[in-house]
């Protein structure tokens, strides 16, 4: 019996959009046969290299919602700027089609609800691309965690230095809180994600503390002058560029997180750190963990016994480095969606755990804005729930 060919799009062809050349796989059944781009350039290029290197012709459109309705596609990937992210998820979920929406969700809570509440009403198949969830260095902190070997989780502390801020997220959209509400959003939902993942609880309260103290400071590229979006180790120190002549986003963000739980979080961002990387430190009643690297060559260290001062850890976990991008990551998220479109497996994420990763980031920076009032998170109906923690597959009302 013929197997089904799976026939896949790409709305955003560019950047992560090039997720859809590790789904192309027309020796197993998957192909990428459209894409659509508002830049024409962006879509030519597109096209030339799916001739070019794997000698196959793709369609191209200017308008996703053409691609949508000319395709047949049975899944797409969304990988546009976060502000799109809503409207078209929202297209694509209503023409019966599974949609990969490149995390975060959408840039406010109201967006993930409608979201959430369209793919629910449709029962069309919703997969979030967190792939910090595919990370070796993120996998083995949650075997220990659950293994029990440093106890019960109390407290977790997170620090991300971002180097390249100044490259990503000062000199577009992402330096605009009418496009992105804030680098909580854009770039905290992976860590507010891996938190909550790991510690098997959602946020109940939050409060954040921020500042815009850096780069507003830097020179300022004119109107009609074209974005330099590249990036470098050059581009040092971070006065040394010219950034976005519109900026109204926090450069260095700090949230506390009170944990349905119990438990007590707090995680720290800043954007013109010298160097890049994540740490994790958890805490618990019978030891600690820590990680050192978050991907490819990486060490998670445990803690288990009680020292007089800080020094080695009591068992170290050496992770090797796997090929392909975000150490191998990004290839087991496409893969895993591939499996959900078929019908074989559930996501790894729910997206009820993406829009509560988008939530935090949201009334955090909501607190912070209002002198570091506490928010409390707004709550999901319980359909809701459970309908995405089952994996998308309960039976119809």
């Amino acid at each position: 019996m013929k197997v089904k060919e799976i026939r896949l799009g790409i709305i955003g062809t560019c950047r992560r959009g090039k997720l859809g050349d590790l789904a192309h796989k027309p020796e197993n059944g998957v192909r990428i046969v459209a894409g659509a781009d508002s830049s024409e350039e962006l879509l030519q290029s597109f096209i030339e290299r799916y001739s070019e290197e794997y000698n196959t012709k793709v369609n191209g459109y200017s308008d996703y919602r053409e691609m949508l309705e000319k395709e047949r596609l049975d899944g797409v990937f969304i990988t546009t700027p976060d502000f799109c992210h809503e409207e078209q998820a929202l297209t694509a979920l209503g023409a019966d089609v599974a949609v990969y929406l490149e995390k975060p969700m959408a840039t406010t809570i109201e967006g993930c609800d409608h979201i959430l509440n369209t793919a629910y009403e449709c029962r069309s198949k919703l997969f979030l691309g967190h792939n910090m969830r595919h990370f070796p260095t993120i996998i083995k902190m949650k075997e220990l965690i659950d293994s029990g070997i440093i106890g019960d989780v109390q407290a977790v502390w997170c620090r991300h230095f971002i180097g390249y801020g100044g490259d990503a997220y000062f000199k577009d959209w992402h330096s605009e809180r009418k496009y992105s509400t804030g680098l909580l959003v854009h770039k905290g939902a992976h860590d507010i994600d891996v938190i909550h993942w790991l510690l098997g609880s959602y946020t109940s309260r939050v409060v954040g503390m921020g500042r815009l103290s850096v780069y507003d400071k830097s020179p300022r590229r004119e109107l009609d002058e074209p974005a330099d979006l590249s990036w470098g180790l050059d581009h040092w120190p971070p006065h040394a560029q010219r950034m976005s002549p519109f900026m109204d986003v926090e450069d260095h963000n700090m949230l506390m997180m009170q944990m349905e739980n119990g438990a007590q979080a707090s995680y720290v961002q800043c954007h013109y750190t010298p160097d890049s990387g994540r740490n994790y430190t958890f805490i618990g009643t019978k030891g600690r963990l820590e990680n050192f690297g978050d991907a490819g060559d990486a060490e998670v260290r445990v803690w288990t016994t009680r020292k007089a001062e800080m020094g080695a850890s009591d068992i170290t976990y050496r992770l090797e480095a796997r090929e392909g991008s975000h150490g191998g990551a990004d290839q087991d998220i496409v893969d895993s969606f591939v499996s959900f479109v078929k019908g074989e497996s559930v996501p790894m994420i729910s997206p009820v755990a993406a829009r509560n990763a988008v939530a935090v980031g949201v009334m955090g920076h909501k607190s912070m804005r209002a002198d570091s009032m506490p928010q409390e998170i707004p709550p999901l109906p319980s359909n809701i729930i459970e309908y995405f923690e089952k994996g998308q597959y309960c039976e119809n009302r």
